[in-house]
């Protein structure tokens, strides 16, 4: 008897909780993807110095990450472009330049800062280069992620997400 009572209480466990019907669910995958921003100067308004105020069509989950490199050169052999990430100070002639940026899920900002008149070095605001790259902000639910000391390096990233970097889309 108290076998069948067992059996009966282990079946009735399985019954209840059986399959879910939530058919409400979201699925937050990230889809690691890149945007450029091609030829583009820094406005400039009071409020805010020097920046790049962009809209992102779609908008990011809200775990998602963005990291922004901007392009300072070639390679000689390969004619490769080379990236590097941001933020960024730079020292010139002149003084400090610093480039920063904010985001959010439906825009981001690129600033560029200094502690002399930046108008006086118009090669670091104007025509420039920019990859925008959207990663997964967690490891939670992907078994990618990329090492803090990876960031910087704008191909490792690629790599570790594979991302076609033949497919970057245009922002501007």
């Amino acid at each position: 008897m108290k076998k069948i009572l067992t059996l009966f209480a282990v079946v009735g466990l399985f019954s209840f909780s059986g399959c879910s019907n939530n058919d409400d669910d979201v699925d937050y995958d990230t889809i690691s993807e890149v945007f450029q921003l091609n030829d583009i100067s820094f406005d400039y308004n009071a409020q805010d110095g020097f920046n790049i105020n962009k809209v992102l069509d779609p908008a990011i989950y809200k775990d998602d990450v963005i990291l922004i490199y901007r392009q300072i050169g070639f390679l000689t052999a390969t004619n490769a472009p080379i990236w590097e990430q941001i933020p960024k100070t730079i020292y010139t002639s002149q003084g400090r330049l610093s480039y920063d940026f904010e985001f959010s899920q439906q825009h981001f900002i690129i600033y560029a800062e200094g502690n002399y008149d930046l108008e006086l070095t118009p090669d670091f605001l104007d025509h420039q280069t920019f990859r925008i790259v959207i990663v997964p902000g967690s490891a939670t639910g992907t078994s990618k992620s990329v090492n803090k000391e990876d960031y910087s390096d704008y191909n490792a990233v690629i790599k570790k997400y594979n991302i076609d970097d033949s497919k970057v889309k245009n922002l501007n």
